[in-house]
């Protein structure tokens, strides 16, 4: 199910649902670049999956100049609207640093947050950020320094060869920063949903994505620090989007996260043959009725 909502400064924000509507609330920050619409095998029961278009991408109003930190307002408007009591929230990706400033952030209806693949901060003390990514990453962030005008050609280069990739494209399209595994697992139904993820991240322009890359490498608005509830980072080896470093780093960095960093899985790859875990772990953290979830038996 997709429904628009209003933000209170007149945005709307697309929200999508997959699952149980009476389930205990999971919400998914999507990708850089990226949409809400949820992959079906994710469904578990008892839980409510809910996704949303981040400001700028599908169905959700841009927002120009927007701090990573700015995902809260929308965020509690979604949780409000929606009648959450008590939710837990993960980010795959780009979506991970917005996953942690509600961590920090939200009101106590959140209580449990988890990042999957996601990047730690630009600035971090001690982190290579560029180190052991792909070469599209690396050209895009180095330009994403130099400001819009020098990221946007690039950007649309890219966005219009997303715009209408075909599922079994979808691991070409992604270049230098797709290894090996990640190729693997991007077949099939994981292909298809990917591809329809990506049409609908670039059906209303590239906005977002540049607001993501600017977002990414400033200051985030918000201290790690000051992340109060339960935090699972879960990182991938082979990962040539967002290196091993940085899961470690965040890691070691949030207070009273639960590691969880596998030398053998990548970027995408985690997300298909570990989301069961991901999500059985992110529940029980929360604590989340024992009625929600279940153990996955190999990829989902």
């Amino acid at each position: 199910m997709t429904q628009p909502l209003t933000a209170p400064d007149g945005r709307t924000l697309e929200v999508h649902e997959l699952g149980d509507p009476d389930g205990f609330p999971v919400l998914f920050h999507h990708g850089t670049p990226g949409s809400g619409p949820l992959y079906a095998r994710w469904e578990t029961p008892g839980v409510r999956l809910v996704g949303y278009d981040r400001a700028g991408y599908g169905g959700s109003t841009r927002r120009p100049g927007r701090a990573v930190a700015d995902v809260v307002g929308d965020i509690e408007t979604i949780a409000g609207a929606l009648g959450f009591e008590r939710y837990a929230t993960w980010g795959l990706s780009g979506g991970g640093p917005h996953a942690l400033a509600c961590a920090a952030l939200c009101d106590e209806r959140l209580v449990a947050a988890a990042s999957l693949a996601g990047v730690g901060p630009w600035d971090a003390p001690g982190l290579d950020w560029l180190a052991g990514m792909g070469e599209d990453n690396v050209t895009e962030f180095k330009l994403a320094l130099e400001g819009e005008a020098a990221i946007r050609p690039v950007t649309l280069e890219h966005a219009e060869q997303l715009a209408t990739v075909q599922p079994r494209e979808v691991a070409d399209a992604l270049g230098t920063v797709a290894s090996d595994v990640d190729r693997a697992a991007l077949t099939g139904a994981y292909a298809e949903y990917a591809a329809e993820m990506f049409h609908r991240a670039m059906s209303s322009g590239i906005e977002g994505w540049i607001e993501d890359d600017m977002a990414f490498t400033k200051p985030w608005g918000f201290d790690l620090t000051a992340i109060t509830v339960p935090v699972a980072v879960w990182q991938g080896g082979q990962d040539l989007m967002v290196p091993f470093a940085h899961g470690e780093w965040l890691a070691a960095h949030i207070p009273g996260a639960e590691p969880h960093l596998y030398h053998d899985e990548g970027h995408l790859s985690l997300g298909l043959v570990k989301l069961g875990d991901i999500l059985d772990d992110l529940l029980r953290i929360a604590g989340a009725p024992l009625t929600a979830g279940r153990r996955a038996a190999g990829p989902v």
